[in-house]
C-alpha cells in the first residue's frame, strides 16, 4: 500500500474502517487491511467520504466584482428576478477588458481554494463571445493542464450573450472546441424569441454531437413562468439521442410553473436522463428541489459564482454551499442533510459524468477526511477537511486543534 487510512467513519457503515490505497486507486475497504503502508493516517473516528464536485462555476469571472459597480448585482437579486437579462447585459461590460494574463491569476486562486476544501471536480463555464473573445478559454484550459493531477476541470465553452443575438458567437464556440474545451455550453433563454431559443439549443447540441461532447446550458434563469427553454432542451436531447449527456443549470422559473406543467417537464427530464444543477444562494428564485427529488430527477448543487457581478461571496467550498442550501430549501432533517451531501458528491459526479467516482474499491482515491464524525456537523461547521486526497496523494492538510483557551 502507498497510503492507509485507519479508524475511518464511513457513511452508512457501523464501526470504524480502514481504507488501503495503492497508486491512484482504492485497493481495499475493510475493518482491517493487512500489509504495510508507506504512509498511514489515523482518521481518529472522523468521517471519510468521497471528495466534492462543483457542477457549476463561472471560473473566468471569479474576483471580477471589484472591477465594476454593483448595478448588475442589484438587478439580478431583485425580488422577482424580472431584470435578470438586464443584469447579464450590465455584467458583460467587464469582458471588454478580458485578458488571459489577469484571468489566469484569479483562476489559479479559485482552483487552489477548491483543492483546500476538497472540491476536486469543477465544471467551469467560460464566456465565449465577441467581447470576451477566447481570452477566458485560453486561461482556463491553461489552468486545467496545470492542475490536472490535483483538480479535474471540465471546460465549458459558454456563449453567455446568446448565439442568435450575438453574431459570431457560434464560430467562436467552434474555435473553443478546437482549442480543447470539454463541454458545449448554452443559455437559450437569453434570446429574444422562442424561435431563436430553439435555434440556440439546436446549434449548440449539433456542435456537441459533432465533437462527441456533453452539453451544459443555463435555462430559464429569470422570474418568468412563460420561459420554456428547459422543456426545449429536454425535448432536443431526446430527439437527437443525447440521453444522459446534457445538464441544465438554474431553471429558476420552475418555481412559478403550474403543477401540471411541472409534472410534464419532470417526466421529460427523466426520459432525457437530464440532471438539474441548482444554486439557490445566488438568486431569490430556484428550481423546485423537493419535488424534483420526489419525481426521481437527478439534482445537485453548484457554487455558480465567486465574487463576481452576480454574487459577492464564495470560496469553492461545497460544504458551505450545502449549508446555505439547507436553510434556503428548508432541508433540515438528518435525512435531508444526507441528501444535500449527496448533491455535492455522488449526485454531482453522476450529473458531470465523472467515471470511477465514489468510495468503492477500484475507484480513484479522491477522498476527504473531515474534522467531524457525522453529516450534521459537517454542514454545521463547513470547515476545510483535515486531509484532502487526490488520486491517492495527500494534497492538503488543514488540521486545527479546535481548543479554546480561557484565562481566569
Amino acid at each position: 500500500m502507498d497510503l492507509l487510512i485507519q479508524n475511518a467513519k464511513l457513511r452508512g457503515r457501523e464501526g470504524l474502517t480502514e481504507i488501503a490505497i495503492t497508486g491512484s486507486k482504492i485497493e481495499k475497504i475493510s475493518k482491517k487491511c493487512s500489509g504495510k503502508a508507506k504512509t498511514t493516517i489515523d482518521a481518529q473516528g472522523h468521517l471519510v467520504t468521497e471528495s466534492y464536485c462543483n457542477a457549476h462555476l463561472h471560473l473566468c469571472k471569479v474576483w471580477t466584482l471589484q472591477m465594476m459597480d454593483e448595478k448588475a448585482l442589484k438587478d439580478y437579486h431583485g425580488s422577482d428576478m424580472g431584470k435578470a437579462m438586464t443584469a447579464i447585459e450590465l455584467a458583460a461590460r467587464v469582458k471588454e477588458n478580458y485578458d488571459e494574463k489577469w484571468i489566469i491569476k484569479n483562476v489559479r486562486k479559485a482552483v487552489e481554494l477548491a483543492a483546500r476544501y476538497g472540491n476536486l471536480h469543477i465544471r467551469a463555464f467560460v464566456d465565449v463571445d465577441t467581447k470576451a473573445r477566447l481570452e477566458g478559454i485560453k486561461a482556463v484550459i491553461k489552468a486545467r493542464e496545470e492542475y490536472k493531477k490535483i483538480v479535474d476541470i471540465q471546460v465549458v465553452a459558454f456563449p453567455q450573450d446568446g448565439v442568435v443575438r450575438e453574431p459570431g458567437a457560434e464560430k467562436l464556440i467552434i474555435q473553443a472546441m478546437d482549442m480543447g474545451a470539454d463541454i458545449v455550453g448554452g443559455i437559450p433563454w437569453i434570446e429574444y424569441t422562442e424561435e431563436d431559443e430553439r435555434i440556440h439549443i439546436q446549434k449548440m447540441v449539433a456542435i456537441a454531437k459533432k465533437y462527441n461532447k456533453d452539453v451544459s446550458m443555463l435555462v430559464d434563469d429569470a422570474g418568468d413562468a412563460t420561459l420554456k427553454t428547459l422543456e426545449m432542451l429536454a425535448t432536443e436531447t431526446i430527439k437527437v439521442g443525447w440521453h444522459g449527456r446534457v445538464l441544465a443549470q438554474h431553471a429558476r422559473a420552475m418555481c412559478l410553473y403550474p403543477k401540471p406543467y411541472f409534472q410534464k417537464v419532470a417526466a421529460l427530464l427523466k426520459k432525457a436522463k437530464m440532471g438539474v444543477v441548482i444554486d439557490p444562494h445566488t438568486g431569490p428564485l430556484h428550481a423546485r428541489v423537493r419535488e424534483l427529488l420526489e419525481e426521481g430527477v437527478l439534482v445537485c448543487l453548484g457554487q455558480d459564482d465567486i465574487s463576481d457581478a452576480y454574487y459577492p461571496y464564495g470560496r469553492n467550498n461545497m460544504l458551505e454551499i450545502a449549508f446555505l442550501a439547507s436553510h434556503l430549501l428548508w432541508m433540515t432533517t438528518a435525512t435531508e442533510m444526507e441528501t444535500l451531501y449527496d448533491m455535492i458528491t455522488v449526485n454531482a459526479a453522476k450529473a458531470m459524468n465523472i467515471k470511477n467516482f465514489g468510495l468503492k474499491e477500484g475507484n480513484y482515491a479522491n477522498l476527504v477526511i473531515l474534522d467531524v464524525n457525522n453529516i450534521v456537523d459537517a454542514l454545521r461547521y463547513h470547515e476545510a477537511p483535515r486531509y484532502v486526497i487526490s488520486r491517492g496523494k495527500i494534497i492538503a492538510e488543514n488540521i486545527t486543534t479546535n481548543k479554546i483557551w480561557i484565562t481566569p
